[in-house]
C-alpha cells in the first residue's frame, strides 16, 4: 500500500528505486515483499525501503497476533502423567560406570 500511495505501481518499478538507493533484491525476494508475504528481511534493507518510501517501519509491518499463539509450545496436562510433570534430562544421559 506504501507503494501504491506513493506512485509505484509495479514491482519492477520498486525494485529499480531500491537498486538506486543501493539495495539489490533478487527477483523472488521481490516477488515476495510485493505479495506481502517475505520470509525474512534483514533490518538493513527495511531501512532501505523505507527511505525510498518515505515512510517508517511500523507502517510497513503488520501484527499478527494469532500467528505468535501458533507458535507457542501446547502445554501437556500434568494429570495425563501421573500427576507430576515429565522433564526431559539434557546430556548425553549415560549411566555411571561399575564400581
Amino acid at each position: 500500500m506504501k507503494a501504491a500511495e506513493r506512485g509505484v505501481w509495479k514491482s519492477t518499478e520498486l525494485r529499480r528505486r531500491l537498486a538506486e538507493a543501493g539495495l539489490e533484491i533478487s527477483a523472488g525476494k521481490m516477488s515476495a515483499l510485493w505479495t506481502g508475504a517475505p520470509t525474512s528481511i534483514r533490518l538493513d534493507d527495511l531501512d532501505v525501503i523505507c527511505h525510498v518510501l518515505d515512510c517508517e517501519p511500523n507502517e510497513l509491518l503488520i501484527r499478527e497476533p494469532d500467528a505468535v499463539a501458533a507458535r507457542r509450545p501446547v502445554k501437556e496436562n500434568t494429570a495425563a502423567a501421573g500427576g507430576q510433570a515429565i522433564t526431559p534430562r539434557l546430556g548425553r544421559n549415560r549411566s555411571l560406570p561399575p564400581a
